[in-house]
């Protein structure tokens, strides 16, 4: 067998095409090795650089927008409360008066206060005539009086809306607001004139009826 021995000290002695291209070859690696290598150096560089002006630059502070909201508020409006009902006070010496006149002209007091069941129908009767006459004669002659209503009792009537609910009393089945149509069953009576005697000063007007003594 045999056996060749190469001697990598030896220097080639020629320079052929195809050492031309070896070369060639060897160079243009070396350059794509060169360039790939810078652009690794650079392309790091340029990294650094972007870390560095991202930490430099101050992080914007966030904004604050203040928004005003409009609220609706509902204003309740209270009704006025009503005026208070001012009661007048009643005097009770008129009251007394006119208690005492009826007493004074008809036995008015004597004739109520009067246990009238042992009595028969006909002296009731008498008795009760006796204090008609009295009764009319001390009202004719102290007041004057006047019907509320002129229309005739058992006609029809109308009222109409804000009639005078202290003159006229409605009655029966009541349904709904005026104007109310109905049958009239009462005038009604009101007083016009009043003619009461004048009291002396310290004069008692709770003695309706004096006790009789007689001598």
């Amino acid at each position: 067998m045999n056996t060749y021995a190469i001697d990598l000290s030896l220097k080639p002695t020629t320079f052929d095409l195809w050492h031309v291209c070896l070369a060639g070859t060897v160079a243009l690696l070396s350059l794509i090795l060169i360039v790939l290598l810078l652009s690794v150096v650079i392309s790091r560089i340029r990294c650094k650089k972007k870390s560095t002006i991202q930490q430099t630059v101050p992080t914007p502070e966030p904004v604050v927008k203040i928004v005003e909201k409009i609220v609706e508020v509902e204003k309740l409006v209270h009704a006025p409360a009503p005026e208070p009902v001012v009661l007048k006070e009643a005097t009770p010496d008129a009251a007394l008066q006119l208690l005492g006149l009826l007493q004074k002209e008809a036995r008015f007091i004597d004739f109520i206060k009067e246990d009238i069941a042992a009595f028969s129908d006909a002296d009731i009767g008498v008795a009760a005539r006796v204090v008609h006459e009295g009764c009319n004669k001390a009202i004719n002659e102290h007041f004057t009086l006047a019907t509320v209503r002129n229309e005739q009792e058992g006609s029809k009537i109308t009222l109409p809306q804000g009639f005078d609910a202290a003159a006229v009393r409605l009655t029966g089945n009541i349904v709904g607001a005026a104007p109310f149509t109905g049958t009239l069953v009462h005038k009604g009576w009101q007083v016009t004139g009043i003619r009461l005697p004048k009291l002396t000063a310290g004069h008692n007007a709770a003695i309706v009826a004096p006790a009789e003594v007689e001598l």
